[in-house]
């Protein structure tokens, strides 16, 4: 299947990318090196390390790297810089994991001279369409393999039958069908198909696991300060965190109180439609807490200009253009809108809402002295006449000129 000497594959120690990595070695006859990265999944990846050595992977072939503060520093706190939402309500969770693991496959596919890399992603659904962008962004030249595009391992039986006849061990619960799939790591936890495929029928509460039910949540609320600077959050109640530890806090309070579970039919970029159950707890969080500081801190053209392209930044994310100059082009936009994004907010966590209360920055462009309702000195009402009738003036002359026509 062509003249592939050696090929990186982004590699969970799951069945499917155990079945991937054996199926590689065999339909292409090449060297595979293993790349795991541990962005906060919540897993442990160690077994992964066993399971590529037990497959014949050599130890200086096997890649697990801990990856959680540059995920959260260079990727998630730029793309909240934005207050990103895909559709209005998506926080890009699975989306902006793609290009860090590509940028680290290409990495490796250099320091180790492999001329291919290799995905796990179905040829349904967005991921392959993430990775193989960055992949030629990063590297023009490179091989990509999508398995899913080329063999006929087409179900779930097919696949433990390769796993069994290779001696591929399978987790208990592989052996069935899984009631639904699962990405997951520090931004979020998703879960989409078999249980969850009818739109229509409400996700059961075995689907979460992030978080509590609003129901089932304090009746009490919590409240919690959040400081930024330059755009991004840095410490919670007073204590600074790194940007990976600040996300997992986030989580915990968040998750604790019920907040960030959505249930979302999305327009995939491949065409169709697909339903998910995302769980995003410290984004849900920390949206709000950027979006408070940003009322204080921003002028008004800045701030709606920053709405009208996050549309635009947020599909580019999604379909898996992160590498793109138009993408960068806005980043640097954003990116300077928040140069005095300063200051701390105070928010209310209750049953499944994260509600900023209190918002203060040395930075803030508020000023009492000219909204006060009591008598000021710095306001000249009368002034409100000749720019109210400036900006009818148009409106005036369309009136006359319709009854006039």
């Amino acid at each position: 299947m062509g003249d592939v000497k050696k090929v990186v594959l982004a590699y969970s120690g799951g069945l499917d990318t155990s079945v991937i990595l054996k199926w590689l070695q065999e339909a292409y006859g090449c060297e595979v090196v293993t790349f795991t990265a541990d962005l906060g999944q919540g897993e442990e990846l160690e077994p992964a390390r066993r399971k590529a050595e037990m497959l014949g992977i050599k130890p200086e072939n096997i890649y697990i790297e801990d990856l959680r503060e540059d995920f959260v520093r260079d990727y998630v706190f730029p793309m909240f810089r934005a207050n990103a939402l895909y559709e209005g309500l998506y926080l890009l969770g699975t989306s902006i994991a793609r290009p860090l693991i590509s940028r680290r496959q290409i990495e490796i596919a250099r320091e180790t001279g492999a001329d291919a890399v290799a995905h796990g992603a179905t040829g349904k659904g967005n991921d392959q369409v993430r990775f193989e962008l960055a992949y030629y962004a990063l590297n023009p030249d490179i091989r990509v393999i999508a398995p899913w595009r080329e063999w006929d391992l087409n179900s779930r039986t097919k696949l433990i039958d390769f796993a069994e006849k290779h001696q591929i061990p399978i987790a208990k619960d592989k052996r069935g069908e899984a009631p639904f799939s699962v990405d997951a790591n520090l931004l979020h936890i998703s879960a989409e198909g078999k249980v969850l495929e009818d739109p229509w029928e409400e996700p059961q509460e075995y689907v979460y696991s992030r978080s509590v039910s609003p129901e089932e949540a304090p009746d009490q609320p919590t409240y919690i300060e959040i400081e930024f600077e330059t755009g991004d959050p840095v410490a919670i109640d007073g204590q600074r965190l790194s940007p990976a530890a600040l996300l997992t806090e986030l989580n915990r309070l968040g998750g604790a109180n019920g907040i960030g579970r959505l249930d979302l039919v999305e327009n995939r970029f491949v065409g169709m439609k697909s339903r998910g159950v995302y769980e995003t707890p410290g984004g849900t969080v920390l949206l709000a807490a950027h979006r408070g500081i940003e009322q204080l801190t921003l002028d008004r053209g800045a701030a709606h200009l920053k709405d009208e392209v996050m549309p635009r930044y947020a599909e580019l994310i999604y379909n898996g253009f992160w590498y793109s100059p138009e993408r960068e082009m806005l980043q640097a936009l954003i990116d300077r809108s928040q140069e005095h994004v300063n200051g701390t907010v105070r928010l209310k966590l209750y049953k499944g809402s994260a509600t900023v209360v209190g918002r203060k920055s040395p930075d803030s462009l508020y000023s009492l002295a000219h909204v006060t309702f009591e008598e000021d000195a710095v306001y000249d009402q009368r002034d409100a006449e000749g720019f109210i009738k400036l900006n009818a003036l148009r409106l005036r002359l369309l009136k006359r000129g319709q009854e006039h026509g």
